[in-house]
């Protein structure tokens, strides 16, 4: 079958580097209880290294990502394929006897239960970090929600755009004219997935000296409120409200998205060094004698003049003449790519990143880690509802 997408990137299974069979997380079971995303991307991640993730799903509709848009492949949306690669699924009815008992015949044998359940359904089903661990002491006990694990709003359910916005994200995102803004990446469950993965892993390594488990709490208002951190403190520390800089930073100048003539071009003067290169690319090295330029405290003082005088000069010359120039200078930039570019462009292309789904005909986003130069290949595509029924339980 011919390939799908627009960008045949030319992948083949043949054509990816084969890791060492010994992945990190090899021998390692984990049993997701994960809707939609954060659980599910800590379980995909968890998979990718290696591990055995038994994804547990209510027998009717599973996972409620696999409807979550057009189907794509197997009656499945896409962003189901993305997230649940390389799992085995189990049709389970946990409010039935027989489905809690197959659940806890699979936890015999588990070293990790990870879960994004809305608040109080695991408390209701008997299933709850405290429960479990005592009738599983070796369990490690994942727990994501929305809000927290404690204080007022712990059990309230939330989603990706109402955490950026209660978070502060949102106003702290786009230009300062624009309204609040949300992220368009899936930050805070994606994130909160990570932390999940990384709370896990430390406990695995104290389980080695204390052979027993324990509960981790990790939640997407947490997840925000650390991605959101440096205007935290600069608001509880320095009295200093947050100002939005559109693609610009509060503490560099310049450090923006400027015109060109054809087109917008990411300019990075992280420090007086690279902005001495940038004023003699320029054709202005009397810019770092000026003593509202010479330092990059001046130039925040006084931005609004320097960028008077660097704005006309880089709408002389297209993007990629600058880029040309900027790069042979050590100027760190970018022009500013769409998907369809970025993809295309031979780095990207160089990471194989893009890796082939096994048995299908249709490639995703690899995991960003490599060991040893190999990065781990997919081991195989998400599974239908139930697929591993008969091989996990009797």
């Amino acid at each position: 079958m011919a390939r799908e997408h627009p960008l045949d990137l030319g992948l083949t299974m043949n054509s990816l580097p084969q890791p060492d069979p010994a992945l990190p997380l090899n021998g390692i079971r984990v049993i997701e209880l994960g809707q939609v995303l954060s659980a599910p991307f800590a379980g995909s991640i968890l998979a990718d290294l290696g591990a055995e993730v038994l994804k547990i799903e209510k027998c009717e509709g599973g996972d409620d990502a696999r409807h979550m848009g057009p189907a794509f492949r197997h009656g499945d949306a896409l962003n189901f394929h993305l997230f649940n690669r390389g799992k085995k699924s189990i049709a389970l009815d946990l409010k039935s006897p027989q489905g809690i008992q197959s659940l806890f015949g699979l936890l015999n044998d588990a070293d990790i239960l990870i879960h994004n359940l809305r608040p109080g359904v695991t408390l209701a089903l008997g299933l709850d970090g405290q429960a479990l661990c005592e009738r599983f002491p070796r369990l490690i006990y994942c727990e994501i929600s929305a809000f927290g694990h404690t204080g007022p709003m712990s059990m309230r359910p939330g989603y990706e755009p109402l955490i950026q916005a209660f978070s502060g994200l949102s106003s702290t995102n786009g230009g300062p004219e624009d309204p609040p803004i949300r992220i368009g990446a899936s930050v805070c469950d994606q994130g909160t997935g990570m932390w999940g993965v990384i709370g896990v892993l430390s406990m695995l390594e104290k389980r080695r000296h204390t052979h027993r488990g324990g509960v981790v709490n990790a939640s997407l208002l947490e997840t925000a409120l650390v991605w959101n951190g440096q205007k935290s403190e600069a608001y509880l520390n320095q009295h200093q409200l947050p100002v939005r800089h559109a693609s610009g930073h509060p503490n560099f100048v310049p450090y923006e998205a400027f015109d060109t003539a054809d087109g917008p071009l990411l300019i990075c003067c992280g420090n007086d060094r690279l902005f001495a290169k940038l004023s003699a690319v320029l054709g202005v090295e009397q810019w770092t004698q000026d003593p509202r330029f010479a330092t990059n405290r001046q130039r925040l003082l006084h931005k609004g003049e320097l960028l008077k005088e660097l704005c006309p000069r880089l709408l002389e010359h297209s993007k990629h003449h600058w880029v040309e120039v900027f790069e042979a200078a050590g100027v760190p930039c970018s022009p500013i790519f769409s998907v369809p570019e970025t993809l295309e462009h031979p780095q990207v292309q160089a990471l194989s990143i893009r890796q082939a789904v096994p048995g299908d005909d249709f490639s995703l986003t690899g995991l960003p880690l490599s060991f040893d130069g190999v990065r781990p290949p997919i081991s195989s595509g998400a599974p239908k509802l139930g697929e591993h029924n008969l091989q996990y339980t009797s």
